[in-house]
């Protein structure tokens, strides 16, 4: 084992591959909860039943997914890098092609199944490796950079420090709220754990801070141990029916199969990038056995459709782990049996609560903007796509419309500087691409 994951080579132990799959296991386990009550719209009242997936098949579903794409990453990517149902592509999933368009849920999951296909058959193809391969090396830290910004934010956010603000979009939260000080205290506990450069800090901080929630009675202590595993019969299978209806073949159901084709591949590619950053990974700005981890993602994909849940991609908070200590693919194994456990042991998931996870993501975010550094910015053509790459993920909460943003500036700013040859054939393709997706999509 230790020779197939080059412990070695990389600088590692089990013990580092074991906390770095428990820390970022810990870090995403909230989608195990999250994810079952954005499909089953369980926040709508009055939903025909037609709309509704059932709770308990769906969180079934996001394990297995979980579990088999890591599985699969661990093993022919050998990157420490955990996939699971993502956000984002959960909630159009639910709120605008379920809700908002009124298609049957089995419908949506065709979508996600043919979008799957489309990845699998690209990545056969050699395509999205060449494509990831061809991105310059100073986009390739600003997509890091950016992602660290995006996960700072969604971490403020989830501790309550950062809140909605008509006047200013953003503003200060209430930090007297006991669930903010909360989140406070872990961020405080976790810098202080990093600083001293103690191995496994981030695991620590959340075993702390969830010590000190349940002492000051903001997480429940769990009132069992373990339960029964639901069944997945009412969603397993019933992406099939939806390709036996005619009013799946519309000009709407393309539409949404091309977002969840353009979202995930972006998404995806640049979480890819910025773990594999993060870890040391990266060889003369090319990611090795790019196509295996890709493989991943199509295959896990294809399956989560299957077993009944939206859009399996890879987990930017797979960089907690890496944060922990973890090199390889065997923490992604970690990761994976601990989704399978969790269908056992479900109620104790509800001690990771947003105030715990929070500071995680807030840590790692300090990591990974030091690529930044890196980028060349005495050179305006690099500085303005690198930047706008950078600051729109946050901003349009989304990683994928940061990438687009910047890979059509960056042509621009190249040809204008006449350096149209430096620019890579695949840059000039991405950059029609874009915009089409800005013009026609959006």
């Amino acid at each position: 084992m230790k020779k197939y994951f080059q412990f070695e080579e990389l600088g590692t132990n089990y013990r580092r591959e074991f906390m770095g799959g428990l820390t970022t296991f810990l870090a995403m386990a909230y989608i195990l909860i999250v994810n079952p009550i954005t499909l089953t719209l369980a926040n709508i009242k009055d939903l025909p039943d037609a709309l509704r997936m059932d709770y308990g098949a769906v969180f079934v579903a996001t394990a297995l997914a979980a579990a088999i794409g890591s599985i699969i990453m661990g093993l022919l990517g050998k990157y420490p890098l955990a996939l699971a149902p993502g956000m984002g592509l959960n909630a159009f999933f639910a709120y605008t092609v379920v809700l908002g368009s009124g298609i049957p849920w089995q419908h949506a999951l065709g979508a996600v199944l043919i979008s799957g296909v489309f990845f699998l058959l690209l990545t056969l193809s050699g395509l999205r490796e060449k494509i990831i391969n061809a991105i310059p090396i100073d986009l390739k830290h600003a997509v890091g950079a950016g992602i660290g910004l995006f996960i700072t934010f969604i971490g403020f956010q989830n501790a309550g420090i950062i809140v909605n603000n008509d006047a200013t979009l953003v503003g200060l939260g209430d930090l007297s709220n006991p669930n903010t000080l909360l989140a406070i205290f872990g961020i405080l506990v976790s810098v202080i754990l990093m600083t001293r450069g103690i191995k496994g800090g981030v695991f620590y901080g959340m075993v702390i801070t969830v010590i000190v929630g349940m002492i000051f009675g903001l997480i429940d202590t769990p009132h069992k141990v373990v339960d029964a595993v639901p069944s997945l019969k009412p969603t397993f299978g019933a992406v099939f029916s939806s390709f036996g209806d005619s009013s799946f073949y519309t000009s709407t159901m393309l539409g949404i199969i091309l977002t969840f084709l353009f979202v995930d591949f972006f998404d995806n590619a640049g979480t890819l990038v910025a773990v594999a950053n993060q870890a040391g990974l990266m060889k003369d700005n090319k990611l090795p056995r790019a196509g295996k981890a890709l493989f991943a993602d199509s295959i896990a994909s294809i399956c989560g459709s299957i077993l009944g849940t939206s859009t399996t991609t890879s987990y930017i908070e797979s960089s907690a782990g890496v944060a922990a200590g973890a090199k390889t693919g065997f923490a992604s194994l970690v990761t994976a049996g601990l989704f399978i456990l969790s269908l056992f042991f479900f109620p104790l998931l509800e001690v990771v609560t947003a105030p715990v996870t929070a500071p995680a993501l807030i840590i790692v975010g300090v990591l990974m903007v030091s690529s930044l550094g890196k980028i060349d910015w005495s050179r305006f053509e690099i500085a303005v796509p690198a930047f706008l790459t950078m600051i729109a993920m946050p901003l349009s909460y989304s990683i994928a419309t940061g990438i687009a943003v910047g890979f059509i500036f960056y042509p621009v700013t190249m040809i204008v500087k006449g350096k149209v040859k430096e620019v890579h054939p695949i840059m000039y393709f991405l950059f029609a691409i874009f915009v089409c997706y800005f013009i026609f999509l959006i």
